[in-house]
């Protein structure tokens, strides 16, 4: 039996650098063994046995004939994996009688032998030529077929004896390749178009192979061949079977294997993503359904959300400057959210707050974790200058996922999956995923305000989504284990051993936008609203800064809440908040694109409006007048209803977190414990009622949105 070592010695022929060298000596030396080698010109080499055996230069030229890696036979395990549980018994079967024909016992051993062995007919030694008749009359075969069995199992052990299969090549292995050919262009040519039927495909590539050889040139197949020819190229280019959408994300793929930025702590890298909504939700200025947006900040190490906002179509700039402004100050937890989906008792440690009241209250809603690096996409809302800038003078850096690469973000995207599948499907005003999941009229069950949407997904996300074990979170050092996110923020804390936290809290007015504006004897003027405070500076003193109009100070405005302005004194540095002069009227956070529409109302309705008839008309279009009682409200509500065109349906119940499928989504238990909860952002969604009137009598929408 030949086997797989070969002897090396004087005389061994190997090939060295692509030349036929042989070996004339062999020594042994203080720094190994080393051979001398001659080469067909009769020049010596002299180097490392270890170089010679197991260098990429060289190679054994054998001498006699035995197994080699570029063998046709397949690995004993290939074979014998792919045979089923009887072939299997019948290839040791057949061994157990090739071994007792070669020594006399099925075994192979003496020391196992069995009962009665060795038989008559097989004692070791002897001619072999009877046990060759003998084995081929018990079993009933022939002789040579017991021959060829035994040779078989010489060369290849057990694997030798399987039945040999032949490579099943599929229905492309007999069709002319030029036709192949032919039909996967015509695949790869539909794959941006919508999806067609195999019967058009095979109809195109017999005319484009016409087209191109010839009439009789290719032999055409069958119409059932084709199908199946099909149904064997849809595993190379996805065409028939799954969606349009799919088959192109599967197209984009890149060719090589898949790499990724592998965190290793928690705030290395932040992603940040925006999606459309799966619900639809109701605009609080015009009181029509809309489709919402989320913007989210996700900790890839840890899968935290530290970040969202819901907006509607479409987010910009300052929405994304928003979410990032929470990963510096993070929001307050909600009044009655469960003690374990609340911040810092998931792992961080009081002293590194920058929340102090946050911290010795309620806590947070998400973990206050300055990123590292950004990985965004390509928005514009992303590549801002202003927020670029920011971002690194706070020393973050950007990094750009690729062009309609959503894998690039996979933890981001995930997310918004199970958001879909575990709160946004539960809620009234789910629309599907896509037009073949819409309802019949999903518009219809839409009463979530955006402020009451996205208090809900911020407290699922605490106490539910941040709890929940994750398959994506796991250790390499504990095989099986599966960690929540706020699990994985503790494990992260204790592998790395710190946290990057905000410095300053006061860093975070950076990301607000900048008005230049001249300070006069009234205060500050910004789009005709006035504002007062202290530390500004007085009417007579020279700016130090070149700004764009001519004596000009810089101002930090949120558009989503112009009832104030912040401004940093040049020469003290401290922050001053600034208040308009009608915020006492609002008594709540109002955006610019509601006191555009404040005064269109206001404009249509009075000859001389001002900002203050404005905002008052504003209240009385969400139902939130000044001076008005619970009645006046109800019947303010219900014409907005009927200008609206939206039936909106009746509730008792006080908030959206206390209504049945909230509660179910959420994990509160069964829709029986239906015990009222007040919005956790009543003051910021600008209901100016006290609480006293909203626990009074079922509240305020329960009678408002009561039919009669």
């Amino acid at each position: 039996m030949s086997g797989a070592g070969a002897r090396v010695g004087v005389g061994t022929r190997f090939r060295y650098d692509s030349e036929s060298v042989e070996v004339v000596e062999m020594a042994a030396t203080a720094a190994g063994n080393e051979v001398v080698l001659k080469d067909e010109r009769g020049r010596l080499l002299r180097l490392s046995l270890k170089e010679l055996l197991f260098s990429d230069r060289a190679a054994l030229i054998a001498d006699q004939p035995g197994p080699s890696a570029d063998d046709d036979q397949e690995i004993a395990s290939v074979v014998l994996d792919q045979l089923q549980a009887s072939e299997r018994s019948q290839v040791l079967e057949r061994a157990g009688h090739v071994r007792e024909l070669l020594t006399g016992f099925r075994s192979g051993s003496p020391e196992l032998a069995g009962n009665g062995e060795p038989r008559r007919d097989y004692v070791p030694g002897g001619p072999v030529e009877p046990k060759y008749t003998a084995k081929a009359k018990e079993l009933g075969i022939h002789v040579r077929t017991v021959k060829q069995w035994v040779a078989d199992f010489r060369r290849h052990g057990e694997a030798g004896l399987a039945a040999k299969k032949k490579q099943s090549r599929g229905p492309t292995a007999k069709a002319d390749e030029r036709w192949v050919e032919a039909a996967l262009e015509v695949m790869a040519e539909h794959l941006g178009e919508s999806t067609p039927t195999r019967k058009i495909v095979i109809e195109r590539t017999r005319a484009r192979v016409i087209a191109r050889h010839g009439a009789d040139c290719v032999r055409l197949p069958s119409q059932a061949t084709a199908y199946r020819i099909l149904s064997e190229l849809e595993r190379r280019h996805p065409l028939f079977r799954l969606a349009a959408k799919r088959n192109r994300d599967i197209a984009d793929r890149p060719e090589g294997p898949y790499g990724k930025l592998r965190p290793t702590r928690p705030g290395e890298y932040m992603l940040m993503d925006t999606t459309r909504l799966d619900v639809f939700a109701f605009d609080p200025l015009t009181l029509r359904w809309v489709q919402a947006e989320l913007t989210v900040a996700m900790d890839w190490y840890t899968r935290c959300i530290t970040g969202l906002r819901v907006t509607p179509v479409s987010t910009k700039a300052v929405d994304v400057s928003a979410v990032l402004f929470q990963c510096f100050r993070p929001r307050p937890a909600g009044r009655d959210w469960p003690r374990g989906a609340l911040w810092p008792e998931h792992g961080i440690p009081r002293a590194v707050l920058v929340d102090v009241e946050g911290a010795t209250g309620a806590g947070l809603a998400s973990p206050p974790v300055v990123p590292e690096t950004l990985v965004v996409d390509h928005g514009k809302v992303y590549v801002s200058e202003h927020l670029t800038s920011v971002c690194r003078r706070m020393g973050i850096s950007l990094q750009p996922a690729r062009l309609r690469t959503g894998r690039d973000k996979g933890p981001v995207e995930r997310f918004f999956r199970s958001l879909r599948e575990g709160l946004l499907e539960a809620l009234p005003g789910y629309k599907g995923p896509d037009i073949h999941s819409r309802g019949e009229n999903p518009e219809g069950d839409a009463f979530f305000f955006l402020d009451e949407l996205e208090a809900i997904i911020r407290e699922w996300v605490a106490v539910v989504y941040h709890c929940r074990p994750h398959a994506g979170l796991v250790d390499p050092g504990v095989p099986g284990l599966r960690m929540s996110p706020a699990q994985m923020f503790e494990h992260g804390m204790a592998r790395a051993g710190y946290i990057e936290v905000p410095r300053d809290p006061c860093l975070a007015f950076e990301f607000l936008a900048t008005k230049w504006r001249t300070v006069q004897h009234y205060g500050v003027e910004i789009d005709r609203r006035r504002y007062r405070g202290p530390g500004l500076p007085a009417p007579g003193i020279r700016s130090p800064y070149d700004g764009p109009g001519k004596n000009s100070w810089p101002f930090q405005v949120d558009p989503d809440d112009i009832t104030r302005i912040f401004f940093r004194h040049p020469d003290t540095r401290a922050w001053h908040t600034l208040v308009w002069e009608h915020a006492p009227a609002a008594r709540m956070p109002l955006s610019e694109d509601a006191l555009a529409f404040a005064r269109k109302l206001a404009a249509a309705k009075h000859r001389y409006p001002d900002d203050r008839l404005a905002v008052a008309g504003l209240l009385d279009r969400w139902n939130l007048g000044l001076g008005t009682t619970l009645a006046e409200r109800r019947m303010a509500l219900r014409l907005s209803r009927e200008q609206a065109g939206i039936d909106l349906p009746a509730t008792e119940e006080l908030a959206p977190a206390a209504l049945p499928s909230v509660r179910r989504a959420l994990g509160h238990g069964s829709e029986s414990v239906a015990a009222p909860v007040l919005r956790e952002e009543a003051v910021e969604g600008g209901d100016d009622d006290a609480a006293d009137d909203l626990d009074g009598d079922g509240g305020f929408y329960a009678d408002a949105l009561e039919d009669v």
